[in-house]
């Protein structure tokens, strides 16, 4: 532990806090940084007690890039933290996103997704973009595998950056619920220290079946026998953290019979019912946490989720 902290703080003299706005640009990142897995996209930081300008939800944040929490090149994740003075430990909110389950249009653009994160470090929070690899060179379950991955780095050396390793939320959003779901469904996937305190389920397909599009079987396979043993059921009935479950209404059809079907499991299951919003849009993982209530945004359940997750450690 204190050779990680040495290593941290020589790497910081080296570094100057950054803040990024709503769009950053590509990062230009020196080779001993992106080994080191620690960068900074702009070296202007506003003061942390500037006010909050809505226009930039990226103002007072920085990050940290490609740091790698596995061995494929594939395997990276980017940290935001807020410029805020308060030292507590924070909840951590583990962004997973996906588009396609294969090919190389699989993962959301950056920017989208750093917005996600701004919204998770300008309340309070660490957020954390997970990367992973995609079929069909990385089929099922390699999704799952890599989220458990992720989060047992993040348990490891989330202190780092302010984050506290008990509250960790992932947020599975589109293909990304479906990684996160069968994560929580198979024991099996998960490594040292890659518990989740709390889950966000977006948008995701819980089990294929005839109806599955090419991607969909370049990930799970062409044997569609197999498919319900590589579904997030019966597994995810059987998990006793809280899940926030979401979808829009204007997602296909299917996206709104796989949530719907999900939340009748779990609400006939032992454990319990889920949390359940419905969004009034899902045009992309930023919008999805607008901070405008009237559009149904995800923003206010996942805070009240994770004050929930908090209040657990309160004497």
């Amino acid at each position: 532990m204190i050779t990680k902290y040495v290593a941290f703080c020589c790497l910081l003299t080296a570094v100057t806090a950054a803040s990024v706005l709503a769009e950053p640009g590509p990062s230009e990142i020196s080779a001993h940084l992106i080994k080191a897995g620690l960068t900074d996209d702009n070296p202007a930081t506003p003061s942390a007690d500037a006010a909050v300008d809505q226009s930039q939800p990226c103002a007072g944040v920085s990050f940290s890039r490609g740091l790698k929490y596995g061995e494929s090149d594939l395997n990276v994740l980017d940290v935001a933290t807020s410029d805020s003075k308060d030292t507590s430990p924070r909840p951590v909110l583990m962004f997973v996103a996906g588009e396609s389950f294969a090919g190389e249009g699989g993962m959301p653009a950056a920017a989208v997704q750093d917005q996600a994160m701004c919204f998770a470090a300008r309340n309070g929070m660490v957020g954390v973009k997970v990367n992973y690899r995609l079929a069909p060179v990385n089929p099922w379950p390699a999704g799952a595998r890599d989220v458990a991955a992720a989060a047992s780095w993040i348990y490891e050396n989330i202190d780092l950056f302010g984050g506290n390793h008990t509250e960790i939320v992932a947020v599975g959003y589109s293909v990304g619920a479906f990684h996160v779901a069968s994560l929580l469904a198979h024991p099996e996937f998960q490594v040292h220290d890659s518990d989740l305190a709390a889950a966000v389920l977006v948008s995701g397909i819980y089990h294929s079946g005839a109806e599955a599009s090419d991607a969909e079987k370049s990930y799970f396979g062409a044997d569609a026998s197999k498919y319900q043993e590589r579904s997030a059921f019966p597994g995810i009935l059987n998990i006793d953290i809280p899940i926030l479950l979401a979808w829009s209404a204007l997602d296909p059809p299917r996206l709104v019979t796989q949530g719907e079907g999900l939340k009748q499991r779990l609400c006939n299951s032992l454990t319990h019912c889920p949390h359940t919003t419905v969004l009034k849009s899902r045009d992309s993982l930023a919008a999805a946490f607008g901070s405008d209530p009237a559009s149904g945004s995800l923003a206010g359940p996942t805070l009240e989720l994770v004050r929930e997750i908090e209040a657990r450690g309160l004497p």
